[in-house]
């Protein structure tokens, strides 16, 4: 277990009062609860332990180490990495001496990484590896304002690099220790100059149209996003605390992770445990058994698809009793959606006797057995997704927010479960529909304070008066629950003026376990069309059982089998929509939609001016004459 040598030191007890920050509130808890355990990380497969105590300590010694390098307030410190300590590490450290964090995807190539330091003026870099460090060494000649580069995993580094912008982690903490030795005062000092103004953090959008630009959060914003959530206004997590597991593993950089892990860890005392890597997050969940886990719909879509795929080459007496209760749990999903999310007398009877049989070994083997809330937000998510987990006993919740206001909108809560929808607002947050376009505009005190350099881009999304554009179009359900149609600028007229919600379609197509990717096109086209990308892992084992050959997804996607496959899942989706809506004519991609070949942002959405442009030999083939 990491600790301090020395107690924790609280600055609120012999200055004057310091503004609620994420420093402060970790100060705070080392100071009441030094021992307890605050985050775990995995070294040579063990699992470590970090204590709030130890914590605090090395945020104290990154801090220093900030000032000893001359940060300054409203410099940027960049983070390049997995989700790991050192990223709360520095992200604390730079709250604590007034400067903003901001935060790469892992999987950012060097021209991005070039936009974000240049655009962003970052002073610092934290750069997880040598990876990390090579991309920012390839674009360093363009971002004038890097200072230093600091790298913490030495293997390929240390000893073969001699750039003078580089230094270990180690090297950083031993500097801020010196520097805390000779100017003890100095971060206290810092830290009660803060303002509710000062810029905590540079969260930059996914870019599906664009430029990333940079959401500017105040101390303020985080401030009443986190009072939110730990006064259990949040999304749908009741009373959360110290007794609490998360399970950490989506990038830190993403405004709901950054919620989840940081924020959460910080206001409620409940323990992070970071992820391997995203390959190993379910063998992680089985080991953790969080309380609380928020995941986009691609894993939850994964994690079904996975369950399918296991069953389908089970024996024929487990997939026998498998398909039993799961057709069981689609009852007790339909169920609940009827009731807004409450058992009935019938449906607690039938699921205690599942749970003994079947239930709880499905929901060990998922990682979710202790899970009291799975929280699905950042895109919209198939019904059937939510129902199945449902149905298994996993309280599970849609919920809508966004990098500009904080994730404070809105979501459903327990018992109040309307299915199609984003739930209720959140606490103290407005929500209304504009008249007309039906955009959704939200208004809270963690209403974003602008993006950074770009006033013109601010002005477009935020009134005077305080109301965010969020640029998503919706509709009120019952008077109390918000529905999202779509993204403003993703609706398709077609050809005939019939407004269409592509989204809708696509989740509904991505629901089944073949599919990975949907793009429906038809904006000022006569009928819809798709360009579909299959699941790879799932159609391969499809296929096998069925012995057919097949070497690459590229080969894969072109077997007249595999085509069939996909127009039953077309066949079937189009039934529940009426004829205007379905879908008539599809291809499938020959390949995996990549964030590095443009196709995708890191948040893994997709970019659909960039698809349409690559495949538009397909797209124009599907409206040909000769087209089937």
């Amino acid at each position: 277990m990491t600790t301090s040598t020395e107690p924790a030191r609280r600055f609120t007890a012999e200055r004057p009062p310091v503004r609620t920050t994420l420093a402060t509130l970790v100060a705070d808890r080392a100071a009441r609860d030094p021992r307890a355990v605050a985050m775990r990380h995995k070294h040579l497969g063990i699992w470590q332990e970090v204590d709030w105590a130890g914590y605090w300590d090395t945020v104290q010694k990154v801090a220093h180490a900030f000032l000893a390098l001359g940060v300054e307030p409203d410099d940027r410190v960049a983070i390049h990495s997995e989700n790991r300590p050192e990223w709360l590490f520095a992200d604390v450290a730079a709250v604590a001496v007034r400067a903003t964090t901001v935060g790469f995807y892992p999987t950012n190539p060097a021209a991005e990484v070039s936009y974000l330091l240049t655009h962003s003026g970052a002073k610092i870099l934290i750069a997880e590896d040598q990876e990390q460090v090579d991309k920012a060494l390839e674009v360093v000649a363009g971002a004038p304002e890097l200072r230093h580069i600091v790298y913490i995993e030495p293997r390929g580094i240390r000893n073969r690099y001699h750039n003078p912008l580089l230094m270990g982690w180690d090297d950083l903490l031993a500097r801020g220790a010196e520097h805390q030795a000779a100017h003890p005062e100095a971060l206290a000092d810092r830290m009660a100059e803060t303002t509710p103004d000062d810029v905590a953090t540079l969260i930059y959008t996914s870019g599906t149209t664009g430029p990333p630009k940079g959401a500017m959060l105040s101390i303020a914003n985080v401030e009443f996003a986190i009072a939110t959530h730990a006064g259990g206004n949040g999304f749908a997590v009741p009373a959360p605390g110290p007794h609490d597991l998360l399970l950490s593993y989506l990038p830190l950089c993403h405004v709901v992770e950054r919620t989840f892990t940081t924020w959460f860890n910080a206001g409620t005392g409940s323990q992070v445990n970071f992820a391997e890597s995203i390959d190993t997050v379910q063998q992680n969940l089985a080991e953790v058994q969080p309380t609380i886990v928020f995941s986009v719909p691609r894993i939850w879509e994964k994690i079904l698809a996975g369950v399918q795929l296991k069953l389908a080459a089970a024996s024929w007496p487990k997939r026998l009793a498998a398909r039993q209760w799961l057709k069981v749990a689609g009852w007790i999903g339909d169920t609940l959606v009827r009731t807004g999310g409450r058992h009935t007398a019938a449906t607690r009877l039938v699921y205690a006797v599942g749970w003994v049989c079947w239930y709880r070994a499905l929901r060990d083997r998922l990682g979710l057995r202790r899970v009291r809330a799975a929280v699905s937000g950042a895109a919209p998510i198939a019904p059937e997704v939510l129902k199945f987990f449902m149905g298994i006993g996993v309280p599970m919740f849609e919920a809508y927010g966004m990098t500009e206001n904080a994730a404070i909108a809105t979501s459903n809560r327990p018992g109040r479960v309307r299915l199609g929808t984003v739930g209720e607002p959140l606490g103290a947050a407005e929500i209304r529909i504009e008249e007309g376009a039906g955009e959704i505009l939200t208004r809270h005190p963690a209403v974003f304070a602008g993006y950074f350099r770009d006033a013109e881009a601010t002005a477009e999304v935020l009134s005077p008066d305080g109301w965010l554009r969020t640029g998503d179009v919706g509709e009120w359900v019952d008077g109390t629950h918000l529905k999202i149609t779509d993204r403003a600028k993703d609706i398709i007229i077609t050809a005939g003026g019939k407004n269409i919600s592509p989204s809708e379609l696509e989740n509904a197509v991505k629901a089944s376990p073949y599919i990975k990717e949907a793009v429906v096109i038809g904006d000022r086209r006569p009928y819809l069309t798709a360009l579909v990308g299959i699941e790879f892992d799932t159609v391969a084992e499809w296929a096998q059982r069925r012995r057919i050959d097949f070497t690459t997804y590229r080969d894969l996607s072109e077997k007249p089998q595999v085509i069939e496959l996909v127009r039953d899942v077309i066949d079937d989706v189009n039934g529940r929509f009426a004829r205007v809506e379905q879908i008539k004519k599809f291809r499938l991609l020959p390949k995996e939609l990549d964030h590095e070949d443009g196709e995708l942002t890191a948040t893994q959405k997709v970019k659909r001016r960039a698809v349409s442009e690559r495949y538009a030999e397909l797209v124009e083939d599907l409206y040909s004459r000769r087209s089937a």
